[in-house]
């Protein structure tokens, strides 16, 4: 039993003795030290006022008994403690229980010019098959990477998103589960550090790792190891007859872009060799 609960137990013993003498309890306790200040103080004050308050001294032997029971197991009356407010729970980010999602998708992405939809993704991104992996690569007749492939893919299309997984996982719109989503938005894995182009039927097409090239496969991964999935163009036309560019066209557009690029290169190879 602590000091203050002790000193208010006695306050109580010491009315209950005044009632059965039938006198005022005026005596006070010895002094206490100063960092009990706050119940010596209470204990002080609640003896000295009890013959004011209490009622007349029990008659009779049982009476004082019942009385003086009653005193010992009366609870002390202590000041308030401030109670510390319970931590807020946090949750871990990047996980897939981390932040709140929306039920459904809260808006379809807005039409392009063209009228690109997630179909003409996926057929823009199947042009890529079998272009090895490379890591920071960025020219298709040598080698892409991950964030690479999806860039030119919608680039190919009149669409353009940053150069990396990271920065593309926050374009778009999101897709709050993996039963939601539609060929052509973006599967974003391993924390933001893959990415590729979701086909449909659980299946996604990606440029996975060196020594490997831009291929299809299956999907293992799930809702909760997904980072996020995120819809870049509308999964279906949204403008009734809207021109969308031909597949031939797609695949010239990709051409011109690697011929661009490689000689590009060549320039500036040329460049550092043999000077300005």
């Amino acid at each position: 039993m602590s000091f203050t609960d002790m000193a208010s137990r006695i306050g109580a013993i010491q009315g209950t003795l005044a009632r059965v003498s039938g006198t005022t309890a005026s005596m006070r306790p010895e002094p206490l030290p100063s960092g009990t200040a706050a119940a010596a103080s209470m204990y002080a004050g609640g003896v000295a006022g009890a013959s004011s308050a209490l009622p007349a001294a029990p008659s009779t032997p049982a009476a004082f008994t019942q009385a003086l029971q009653e005193a010992m197991a009366a609870p002390a009356v202590l000041a308030p403690k401030a109670t510390t407010p319970a931590p807020a729970a946090s949750v871990a980010p990047g996980t897939g229980a981390a932040a709140a999602k929306p039920d459904a998708v809260r808006s379809e992405p807005q039409a392009t010019k063209g009228g690109v939809d997630g179909s003409d993704v996926v057929a823009a991104a199947k042009m890529y098959l079998g272009v090895p992996y490379v890591w920071g690569g960025n020219n298709p007749k040598i080698g892409l990477d991950c964030s690479s492939f999806v860039q030119h893919t919608f680039r190919d299309l009149g669409v353009e998103v940053p150069r990396v997984a990271r920065q593309q996982a926050k374009e778009g719109t999101e897709v709050p589960s993996l039963s939601q989503a539609k060929p052509g938005d973006l599967i974003v894995t391993r924390g933001g550090g893959h990415i590729g182009i979701y086909l449909g039927d659980n299946k996604m097409i990606h440029a996975p790792r060196p020594g490997e090239s831009v291929s299809i496969r299956k999907l293992f991964e799930t809702d909760a190891t997904i980072m996020t999935i995120r819809r870049i163009v509308p999964s279906e036309t949204s403008v009734p007859g809207a021109a969308k560019p031909a597949a031939g066209a797609i695949q010239d557009t990709v051409s011109v872009q690697a011929e661009l690029t490689a000689a590009l290169q060549r320039a500036h190879f040329s460049t550092a060799v043999n000077g300005a």
